[in-house]
C-alpha cells in the first residue's frame, strides 16, 4: 500500500450526498423508470455506493431495485502482480443478468481495467440487454475506451496523485480526498 498525502478534500458529505442523489435521477430519467434494472456494485466501496443509489431508486420510484455485488479479484489482468494471496469479498448476484440493464457502480474510474475485468464477469453469467456505468469520480487517464453514463464529479489528475473515496460505512467518515504519493514514505 502507498503512504499518500491529502492536498485537498473534493467532496465532502453533503456533496457526496447530492452527487449520490443526482446520479440516481439520472438513472431513472436515461432508463424511463426501472423496468428490467439492476445494479451491480463492485467490490468494495462501489458496493457502499450501489446500497445508496439503490435506496434512492427505490424511494422515488416505489419499488425494489435489484442489487448484486462483484468481486472481479481473479478477472484482473495485473492479478499476478497482486499478493501471493489477494483478499476475496465474493460476489453475490441473486438475479439473472440475461436481458437485464445492469448499472454497474463503482467509485473511480481511472483507466478502466476495473470496469473490463467487472464486464468480464458479468459476461460469465449471461447476457445482458446493456450494461451502464455509475461512477462517483472520473479521474481521467483511460487505458481502455470506457465512459461512463452517470458521473458524481469529474476531477483531472496527474499520473502521480490519487483519489481516495471514503465512506462511512467503511472507514467512518464521507469525503473524497485527492492525494499525492509521500515522498519520504510518511502519512501526513
Amino acid at each position: 500500500m502507498k503512504d499518500l498525502i491529502s492536498k485537498a478534500v473534493i467532496m465532502d458529505e453533503a456533496s457526496i450526498n447530492r452527487a449520490i442523489v443526482r446520479i440516481s435521477h439520472e438513472i431513472i430519467e436515461k432508463n424511463s423508470g426501472l423496468d428490467n434494472l439492476a445494479l451491480i456494485g463492485i467490490q468494495r466501496r462501489g458496493v457502499t455506493m450501489a446500497r445508496r443509489i439503490k435506496s434512492n431508486l427505490d424511494n422515488i420510484e416505489g419499488v425494489q431495485v435489484p442489487m448484486g455485488i462483484l468481486d472481479i479479484t481473479f478477472y484482473r489482468d495485473d492479478l499476478s502482480k497482486l499478493a501471493a494471496h489477494p483478499v476475496v469479498h465474493g460476489t453475490d448476484i441473486p438475479f439473472d443478468v440475461n436481458d437485464k440493464i445492469i448499472v454497474l457502480v463503482d467509485d473511480v474510474l481511472f483507466t478502466g481495467r476495473t470496469i473490463r475485468s467487472a464486464i468480464d464477469a458479468i459476461f460469465d453469467m449471461g447476457r445482458p440487454r446493456a450494461i451502464e456505468l455509475a461512477i462517483l469520480i472520473d479521474r481521467g487517464h483511460r487505458q481502455l475506451p470506457f465512459r461512463a453514463d452517470f458521473v458524481g464529479k469529474n476531477v483531472p489528475t496527474s499520473l502521480n496523485e490519487e483519489i481516495t473515496v471514503e465512506f462511512s460505512e467503511i472507514d467512518n467518515r464521507n469525503q473524497v480526498l485527492l492525494c499525492k504519493e509521500a515522498c519520504d514514505g510518511t502519512k501526513e
